[in-house]
This record gives C-alpha cells, sequence and structure tokens, in this order.
C-alpha cells in the first residue's frame, strides 16, 4: 500500500473531493486528519471512515483564520506524532458576476482559497521538516486558467491562480527540506458543493448541462480527482513538483 504508516491532513476533507481522499489514504495505510468548518459533519465523515476512531481525527475550523491553520497542523503532530502529506482541498465555489462582487464576498474566497492554504503550507512544512520531507498537494481550478462565461467566478480565480503561482515559489523554496508541492486544477466535479448556491431541484437541472463542456463527454467524479491527487501526494510522484495539472475532462486542450 503507498502510504502504509504517513501521516496526512486534509482541509475540507468533510465531503466531495477531501472525504473521498480520506477514505482513499486510510485503505491505503495512512492516518488521517480532516479538517472543515461542520463539526457534525466531519464526525459523520470520520465515523463512516474508521469506526473505531483509530485513524481517523477530525479538527474542526475555518483554515482562513491563521490560528486554525496553526492548530490544525500541531493537532496532528500532537495527535499522530508528525506529518507526511497535506491535502489542502478546502474551498467555496459560487458564480456571481464581477460588478455585483461586495468586499465581504471577495475576502471570503481569498481567506479560504488563498490564505487558508498558503498558511496552513507554510505550518506543514515546518512539521514535515522534522519528518525529513513530505507532500503537498493543493486543489486549485481550471477556472484559475480559463475564464468561463457561463460561470462568472473572478474573485474565486483570482484566488485560486494564487494558489497555482504559490505552488510554483514554494517547489523551488522547498525543495532542500525534500518537500514536494503540485496542485490538481479541476473543471466540473459533482461534489455538494453546488448545493451551497443552488437548490437540489437546480442542481439536478445544471450539473448535466456541463457534461458537454468537457471533450471528454462527462462531468468528472470525486475519484476522478482523487486519482490524481494521490498519485502526486505518492512516492510514485517522487520526481514531480511545481506542477499544476489539469483534471479536466479536456478542456483545456480545447472545445
Amino acid at each position: 500500500m503507498r502510504f502504509t504508516n504517513k501521516v496526512a491532513v486534509i482541509t475540507g476533507g468533510g465531503s466531495g473531493i477531501g472525504q473521498t481522499a480520506a477514505q482513499r489514504l486510510v485503505k491505503e495505510g495512512a492516518c488521517v486528519v480532516i479538517n472543515g468548518r461542520t463539526e457534525e459533519k466531519l464526525a459523520a465523515t470520520a465515523q463512516a471512515i474508521d469506526p473505531t476512531g483509530k485513524r481517523v481525527a477530525i479538527y474542526t475550523g475555518d483554515i482562513g483564520k491563521t490560528e486554525v491553520a496553526n492548530g490544525l497542523i500541531a493537532f496532528a503532530v500532537e495527535r499522530f506524532g508528525g506529518i507526511d502529506i497535506l491535502l489542502n482541498n478546502a474551498g467555496i465555489f459560487a458564480p456571481k458576476p464581477f460588478l455585483e462582487h461586495t468586499e465581504a464576498e471577495y475576502d471570503r474566497f481569498v481567506d479560504t482559497i488563498l490564505k487558508g492554504k498558503f498558511f496552513t503550507a507554510q505550518a506543514a512544512a515546518k512539521a514535515m521538516q522534522q519528518r525529513g520531507g513530505g507532500a503537498i498537494v493543493q486543489t486549485g481550478s481550471m477556472w484559475a486558467l480559463q475564464a468561463v462565461a457561463a460561470t462568472p467566478s473572478s474573485a474565486y480565480s483570482v484566488a485560486n491562480a494564487g494558489v497555482h503561482q504559490m505552488v510554483k515559489n514554494l517547489a523551488i523554496e522547498l525543495s532542500g527540506d525534500n518537500i514536494r508541492i503540485n496542485a490538481v486544477a479541476p473543471a466540473v466535479v459533482e461534489t455538494p458543493g453546488y448545493g451551497t448556491f443552488m437548490s437540489p431541484e437546480q442542481v439536478a437541472e445544471v450539473l448535466p448541462s456541463f457534461n458537454t463542456f468537457h471533450p471528454l463527454g462527462r462531468n468528472g467524479q470525486p475519484d476522478d480527482v482523487v486519482n490524481a491527487i494521490l498519485f502526486l501526494a505518492s512516492e510514485d510522484a517522487a520526481w514531480i513538483t511545481g506542477t499544476v495539472l489539469p483534471v479536466d475532462g479536456g478542456v483545456m486542450a480545447g472545445r
């Protein structure tokens, strides 16, 4: 198994891509700390993955607050003895025209997506130095690579573009510590996140309309993205760092 005796921290681990990654990591031998803003959701996820509680722990809080980012990593070190992998998956997505964005909305995107990932990665890298290295995988976005008229997402895209550039900078800075950092940039992936700004009826109507947006003819599923994330987190990718990998059904190739 690729992750035997590894310790992983997953932000945004209560549902969707993060939840699937946690399930897969535990199945492949890791101990995992999952983070999110809703304790009930995290507790239910942890119980479903490992009812014994021996290999999954939860840490509730908004990583947009630096004290939460630092506390999350400190908790993982205390609970499992260190950290080898950080999957920085927390994010929010809510399309809105540029001319209608408020300052508070902008701050929320930047705090959660960019500031949160920045300081969680910083805390994790310091802990990884004590283990002789590690791997960080950020969840970025295809919207940071290409604008989509149907889903105006300027603030979201700006924040994720920062995440992508962070990957390149940290790959250089942390290489001497044997810490690799990469990102995935997904297109439309069917996760519960769409239900945060659409009703269930709207989700059922709107999401299928994006199947043909992808050259491969379908929307992504969490496992599609997690396959790429776990590859980048594993020793199979030992000579890969500083990469932003589109996981997008071919969107960036052209349509």
